[in-house]
């Protein structure tokens, strides 16, 4: 009697990842409790009550009095025999222990448990179960302790225990009785340490499933003793080192051999087309070397090749065109080069999905006139050269899902008869070529899947001109950016939701203003629309897309206020909206943007207080932009709470007050990445999106990308700061640039300064700065730009390291106290002990000069005056010319005095009286 009460509805599942594909998969679903009056079947040995929904609901522990019972399964195994009975509760979501009545079950012989939520408690039950041939508790809480139960149930061929709690290797030891396994599954649980030499011992083993667990180590050459293996699963552990001789030479019967994803390495050996059954190869992300054998052509039945992520060299063996049943290659990420023809392909007739991406040394030299004899669906050729032209043998290809060509040297105009083959697919991606023409029509995606949208598009860094004729609202990428495209941006008119997660446009001529319909991008993460000619206001209703985390639109004419609703985009991690007509105050609920990290309003015309908010608001962020403003007032102190902050731009505001003791800024003193900007936390944006900012370094203004993360800056230039300088300043030990130039700041310059051993620009100039330059900023040994010119600044200018360098004498001009190299020379070339010497003793020479002159003064005045006054007295003719002309001289003065005086008398009177 087998009574059959599965779920009738089809699924697929992986791992637990699970995926329906009927909406009457739920509602065909059995719930409730399962009756105990199933126990009046007396002779009952087969129930399937699997993919049903007992959620919550404790294991029937009446089954254990059906004694008839042999097959006992609530998984979703796919193994069925006539001679064996089933009971299948599987994908239940039972819980809680499992009851001691299933040990009387002593005839059972298939026990499948899988995919519930059960726990150890079965562990005193097994001991009775000796009949038990086929056992999978995959997908459920036991842990390791249960392997040790395991051990002594000698009768198993089959045993699944992934996706469970299972930690400890040294506890798979007990395995190694069980010499009677054909199928060991230990894969996805977190199993550490190295295999287990014994495992050797399992000599009729088939199957060998670990991966997705933490092995390390080499692999223990007793594995090449598994002579019966046919398929061994390795993906995603920490093996390292190279593969044993034994394996390469002892298990010939492989069908299956995946060790991707570990950090082996070696050379593939000669003899690999030896492996006759093979049917899956994959060797990818590990690091072996050396070429791909020529004997690889001799695998008959091979159906999946995948070297991806190596360090493979050499030319591609022509011998890979002889796999006939091929399906996917991917050669990609390595180092081959050459030439790849006709005869890599001659035989290749089932081939689908082909990748060469990422070996910037293989050129594609397939004659135009060559039509390969396969359809693929996946076409990747990213970073290998495929230009100048598009290849033509792409015309025949009717059912391409994903085409990606990428920086791969193409600089075609784009061929007419690819708006036909091409605007349907999937993933399309003709990035970083110098393509040209219209921005092809994309028609509705043929591929995508209906349950998730997976459209992308990306054409960026091209040469695309005129305006996008069509509309691509299906799209989850659409990248256009660094192009020649003009016009308005336009959306979809209906009223159906845009797919959009990404939209780039940035590099281009879009003009017009941001459309409404954006709006309907309620997925939206990335809006980039900057370097454009955008103009009027930012839409409202842009406060609606809940899961914006980048929003940029710089560069543009926009203006009006921020709106309010701004404020609710609650993820958005990046706002940048440099460089346009913004005005007026920031609106208060930019303070709920609580996971910004990049906070740019540089260059436009805010007027407002720097908000306190943004430092007990604000506070992830690293990059802090109000450059070219007209905020006023004092720096809040509040700012010292922003311990991730790297970048600090206030320069060219009205910003007045002292600088605040900057003693919290963690990142830019301890250069702790724990605190530091990483691009690597926001995967899923970086790819098309490039965290930017601008800031003013080394005399320049610099637009900082792939370095932004190593920036650290405070540039406070061009505002009315007063005070001195905080020396607090010079515990920021990993500052590359310090402006304060353009305020008021006096005082001494820090003697500490040379803590900053980092700095690479310094900036001083234009403030009230006196006494002697600090020796120590002759240890600042990256210092490449320096200015310390208008200020009061006097003694001997440091000598020594970089400084020596810094030979240009403007950096130094308009302290008239300064002297040395580049200056003028001092005129006692001592050391700085010295120079306090030089300054007193050129006082005292002063002082002494000054003494001779008013001593002189007097002998001198009588001197002159007897010899003037004795020669008038002695010569008459002289005395009458003398006197002559002081007469002629007084009546001259005196006549122009009176008529000097006369001449507002005589305006007044004719004011007054008309003449």
């Amino acid at each position: 009697m087998k009574p059959d009460l599965r779920n009738p509805i089809p699924f697929d599942s992986y791992k637990g990842n699970f995926i329906q594909h009927s909406a009457n998969f739920d509602k065909n679903r059995l719930r409730g409790e399962i009756s105990p009056s199933l126990l009046v079947l007396n002779h009952l040995s087969y129930i399937d009550l699997s993919m049903n929904n007992f959620l919550d609901m404790q294991f029937p522990e009446f089954l254990g009095s059906l004694k008839s019972l042999r097959y006992l399964d609530i998984s979703w195994s796919q193994f069925f025999s006539s001679r064996m009975q089933h009971l299948n509760l599987s994908n239940n979501a039972l819980v809680g222990p499992i009851p001691d009545t299933l040990g009387r079950l002593i005839s059972l012989t298939v026990l499948d448990l899988s995919f519930n939520d059960f726990d150890n408690s079965m562990l005193y039950c097994l001991s009775n179960l000796s009949s038990l041939v086929h056992m999978d508790i995959s997908s459920n809480n036991f842990n390791s302790l249960i392997l040790d139960a395991l051990g002594r149930s000698t009768t198993l061929t089959f045993l699944d225990l992934s996706d469970n709690n299972f930690h400890n290797s040294m506890l798979l030891y007990s395995l190694c009785n069980l010499t009677s396994l054909v199928h060991l599954d230990l894969g996805f649980n977190s199993l550490n340490g190295s295999i287990p030499y014994c495992f050797g011992k399992l000599h009729s083993i088939s199957v060998l499933k670990l991966d997705y667990n933490s092995f390390q180590g080499p692999i223990p050459s007793e594995i090449g003793n598994m002579t019966q293996l046919t398929e061994l699963h390795f993906t995603r552990n920490k093996f390292k080192g190279e593969i044993p001789n034994s394996m390469w030479w002892n298990l010939c019967n492989l069908c299956v051999l995946d060790l991707s994803c570990n950090k082996l390495s070696g050379h593939l050996p000669n003899h690999l087309g030896e492996f006759k059954n093979l049917e899956y190869l994959d060797i990818s992300n590990n690091s072996f070397y050396g070429l791909l054998p020529s004997s690889i052509g001799r695998l008959s039945y091979l159906r999946v090749l995948n070297t991806r992520n190596n360090q493979l060299n050499g030319s591609i063996p022509n011998s890979l065109g002889q796999l006939s049943k091929l399906e996917k290659l991917d050669l990609s990420n390595n180092s081959f080069v050459g030439m790849v023809f006709e005869l890599h392909f001659a035989k290749l007739k089932r081939l689908n999905e082909l990748n060469l991406s990422l070996n910037s040394l293989l050129v594609l030299n397939v004659s135009s006139q060559c039509i390969p004899p396969f359809q693929l669906s996946s076409i990747l050729m990213a970073s290998i050269n495929v230009g100048p032209q598009f290849p033509l043998w792409l015309k025949t290809k009717k059912n391409v899902r994903d085409l990606v060509m990428s920086n791969a040297s193409i600089s075609d105009t784009i061929p007419y008869w690819f708006h036909n083959i091409f605007s349907g697919v999937r993933h399309l991606d003709l990035s970083n070529n110098q393509i040209s023409g219209k921005v092809p029509i994309f028609q509705e995606c043929k591929y995508c899947d209906y349950i998730e949208n997976q459209r992308k598009l990306i054409l960026s860094s091209n040469k695309f001109n005129g305006p996008i004729t069509s509309r691509p609202s299906d799209a989850m990428i659409l990248d256009l950016s660094h192009n020649f495209i003009l016009g308005p941006i336009h959306m979809s008119d209906d009223n159906k939701k845009l797919g959009f997660k990404i939209l780039a446009l940035s590099n281009n001529h879009f003009t017009s203003g941001i459309p409404m319909s954006l709006c309907k991008a309620t997925n939206i993460t990335m809006i980039d629309f900057s370097k454009n000619q955008l103009s009027g206001r930012i839409p409202q209703c842009l406060g609606h897309l809940d899961n914006l985390a980048v929003l940029d639109l710089s560069n543009n004419n926009l203006c009006g206020h921020i709106p309010s609703s701004v404020g609710s985009l609650r993820f958005l991690i990046s706002l940048h909206l440099h460089k346009n007509r913004f005005h007026g105050k920031l609106p208060l609920s930019l303070q709920d943007l609580t996971f910004l990290y990049a906070l740019d309003l540089g260059g436009n015309a805010f007027i407002d207080i720097i908000p306190p908010w943004i430092g007990y608001k604000l506070t992830h962020l690293s990059f802090l932009n109000l450059q070219s403003n007209n905020f006023y007032g004092d720096i809040p102190s509040q700012l010292c709470r922003l311990q991730n902050l790297q970048l600090l731009n206030l320069a060219q505001n009205n910003i007045t007050g002292n600088i605040p003791h900057f003693r919290n800024f963690i990142a830019m003193a301890a250069l702790d990445p724990k605190y530091m900007f990483d691009p690597r936390k926001h995967k899923s944006i970086n790819k098309h999106y490039q965290e930017n900012m601008l800031d003013s370094m080394k005399g320049r203004e610099l637009e900082y990308t792939k370095t932004l993360k190593f920036l650290i800056s405070i540039d406070l230039s061009n505002n009315g700061n007063v005070g001195e300088i905080p020396e607090e300043l010079m515990d920021l030990f990993g500052l590359l640039n310090l402006n304060l130039s353009g305020n008021h700041l006096k005082g001494r310059i820090p003697n500490n300064i040379g803590n900053l051993t980092h700095l690479e620009s310094l900036d001083l100039s234009r403030n009230k700065l006196f006494g002697p330059i600090p020796p120590s900023l002759s240890s600042l040994s990256y210092l490449n730009h320096l200015n310390m010119s208008f200020n009061n600044l006097s003694g001997r200018i440091p000598m020594g390291n970089q400084l020596q360098t810094l030979d240009d004498p403007s950096i130094y001009i308009g302290n008239n106290g300064l002297c040395g190299a580049p200056l003028n020379s001092c005129l006692n070339d001592k050391s700085s002990d010295g120079d306090h010497k030089h300054v007193d003793e050129s006082k005292a020479a002063d002082e002494t000069d000054f003494l001779w002159f008013y001593t002189g003064i007097g002998p001198g005045f009588s001197v002159g005056f007897l010899g003037v006054c004795g020669t008038l007295n002695f010569k008459k003719s002289w005395r009458y010319a003398y006197f002559q002309f002081i007469e002629n001289n007084y009546n001259w003065i005196s006549i122009s005095i009176a008529i000097k005086f006369a001449q507002p008398r005589r305006k007044f009177n004719k004011d007054k009286f008309g003449g």
